[in-house]
C-alpha cells in the first residue's frame, strides 16, 4: 500500500496552525469592515473562457483545468481524435470547460456584472478565499494558497489608492510586522516608457520582463528583452530605469523629464503625485513607501496604480498586492466602470510572522479546563460544566472513567492549562480540587468560585 501523501505545493494545517491563520484572517477582516467593505463568495470553479486571457500567457499557463466528466468527457476525446495539428492549449479546451479560480478579482469582475442591478456602486467588496495555481512549488509559493482581497469597483476617484495604501499599513502593523514597504508605480509610466522607445505595442513584453528585475537581475532582463525582439536602442532607453534611486520626490522628477514626450507617461506621473502627497500629509503608523519604477506585476488587467509590500530583512517574495484595472468588466459586457484593489496574501504573511516569531500566545483559544472523569454522576458533571462553560471558560470533562494517568497524558498533549479533580465526596460538598498544570500548585474550591479563577 502506498504511503498517504498530499499534492505538492498543498498542505495540512495543525489546530495550532489554523489558530495562527485565522488570527491573520480576523485581523484582516476587521479592518477590511472598519474601512466599509461588504464580504461576498464566488465558487471555487469558473468557466475557462472566463479565466482565460486575462493573467497574460504565464498567468494562463499556470490555471489548473477541471477535467470534463461522463459523456461531455467522452465527446472530448472523440473530437480530439478527429481533430488535427491542435497544440496543448486547444486540447486543453476542448478537454476542459471548467478551472479552479486562479484568483479573486476576475471572479470579482464576472460577479458584478451578473450582479450590477443589484449593486450600489461604489462597490466595496473584501473576500476571503482560496486560490490555485499549477505553479513549481517552492518556499513561499504554493498551489493552493488563501487570497484576502478587497476591492472598490465603480469609481475613478484616487481617494481609493490612498485608502488602500493605508489598510496595507494598518493591517501589517497590527500583525506586529516590524519593517515593510509598500512599493508603488502606475501603468500609465510603464505605458510611457513603451511609448518613447517606439515600442507601443510591446508594453506587455517589456513590463513583464522589467517585473523580474528583483528576481533574475539586470542582464537576465536584458536578455529577455532582447529574446523578445525589442529592440537595442528601445533597450538602451530602458536601461536608466534600472538604477534609478532616492526619494520619490527626486525619483519623480526624473520620470518626468524621461517621459516629457508621452502624454499618458506624464498622467501616471500626475495620479502618482497626487496619492503620495496625500498619503505623506495623513501619514503611516509602521510602512516604509516607496516608488519603485520597476513595479510592473504582470496581470494584464492593471492599467493605472500597482502596488507591492515586502517585508524587509526576511527571505520572501512580496506578501500583498493590488492595483488599479479600469475596463476589467468590459470583458464581461458592462463596459467604463473603473476598479481598484489590494491582496494580502495570507500564507506568505503566516511564514513571515512565524520567522520573526510574532504569533501571540493562544492559551484560551482551546480548553482552559478539565474535568477528570472519577465516575461520579454524569448529569451533575455536566451540569457543573455547562455552568462553567456559561462563564466563558472553554471546559470538557474526560469522557471515560480510565486511569488518572491516561487523563492526565491527555491534559498535557493538548496544553491544557487547569485541571478539576472532582469525585463523589467533592459533588456532595460543591468543591472541586483545582491544579496549575504549569506550577503544580493545588487548591480546593467551590464550583461558584471556579468561574473567578479564569479570564474569558
Amino acid at each position: 500500500m502506498a504511503k498517504p501523501s498530499i499534492p505538492k505545493g498543498t498542505r495540512d494545517f495543525s489546530p495550532t496552525e489554523i489558530l495562527k491563520r485565522n488570527y491573520i484572517f480576523d485581523t484582516i477582516k476587521k479592518s477590511f469592515i472598519k474601512y466599509g467593505f461588504l464580504p461576498i463568495e464566488t465558487p471555487s470553479m469558473e468557466k475557462l473562457e472566463t479565466l482565460t486571457g486575462k493573467y497574460g500567457e504565464e498567468g494562463d499557463n499556470l490555471i489548473f483545468k477541471v477535467l470534463n466528466r461522463g459523456n461531455k468527457l467522452d465527446k472530448a476525446v472523440r473530437r480530439v481524435e478527429e481533430t488535427r495539428d491542435l497544440t496543448q492549449g486547444k486540447i486543453e479546451h476542448i478537454l476542459c470547460a471548467e478551472a479552479l479560480r486562479y484568483d479573486l478579482t476576475v471572479p470579482f469582475a464576472r460577479y458584478v456584472v451578473q450582479h450590477q442591478n443589484d449593486i450600489a456602486f461604489p462597490f466595496k467588496r473584501y473576500q476571503i478565499q482560496p486560490v490555485w495555481r499549477a505553479d513549481r512549488p517552492q518556499r513561499g509559493r504554493y498551489r493552493e494558497f488563501f487570497q484576502c482581497d478587497a476591492d472598490i469597483i465603480g469609481s475613478n476617484a484616487l481617494l481609493h489608492e490612498v485608502e488602500l495604501i493605508q489598510l496595507f499599513d494598518e493591517v501589517l502593523s497590527n500583525l506586529k510586522l516590524p519593517d515593510f514597504t509598500i512599493k508603488v508605480n502606475n501603468r500609465k509610466i510603464l505605458s510611457g516608457i513603451a511609448e518613447i522607445t517606439g515600442e507601443s505595442d510591446r508594453i506587455i513584453d517589456i513590463t513583464v520582463a522589467i517585473d523580474k528585475l528583483d528576481k533574475i537581475g539586470e542582464e537576465k532582463v536584458i536578455e529577455e528583452l532582447i529574446n523578445k525582439g525589442i529592440g537595442s536602442d528601445a533597450i538602451e532607453k530602458i536601461k536608466p530605469l534600472f538604477s534609478m534611486k532616492g526619494d520619490i520626490s527626486t525619483v519623480l522628477e526624473e520620470m518626468k523629464v524621461l517621459l516629457s514626450g508621452s502624454e499618458i507617461g506624464m498622467k501616471g506621473i500626475e495620479e502618482l503625485t497626487t496619492v503620495f502627497d496625500t498619503v505623506n500629509a495623513i501619514g503611516l503608523t509602521t510602512a516604509k513607501l516607496e516608488f519603485d519604477v520597476t513595479l510592473a506585476r504582470g496581470l494584464n488587467y492593471y492599467t493605472g496604480a500597482i502596488f507591492e509590500v515586502k517585508a524587509n530583512g526576511v527571505n520572501m517574495g512580496s506578501i500583498c498586492g493590488g492595483g488599479r484595472y479600469d475596463d476589467l468588466t468590459s470583458i464581461f459586457g458592462l463596459k467604463d466602470i473603473s476598479g481598484v484593489g489590494i491582496s494580502f496574501g495570507a500564507d506568505r504573511i503566516y511564514d513571515v510572522i512565524e520567522e520573526l516569531a510574532l504569533f501571540p500566545s493562544f492559551k484560551n483559544a482551546s480548553t482552559q479546563l478539565m474535568f477528570v472523569n472519577f465516575g461520579a454522576d454524569t448529569v451533575k458533571m455536566l451540569q457543573i460544566l455547562k455552568m462553567v462553560r456559561s462563564n466563558g471558560i472553554n471546559a470538557e470533562l474526560y469522557p471515560e472513567n480510565l486511569k488518572l494517568q491516561k487523563q492526565m497524558k491527555y491534559a498535557n498533549a493538548k496544553g491544557i492549562p487547569y485541571v478539576a479533580f472532582v469525585g463523589d465526596d467533592d459533588l456532595e460538598a460543591g468543591v472541586c480540587k483545582l491544579k496549575n498544570m504549569e506550577s503544580g500548585e493545588q487548591k480546593e474550591i467551590s464550583f461558584d468560585e471556579l468561574a473567578s479563577q479564569f479570564t474569558a
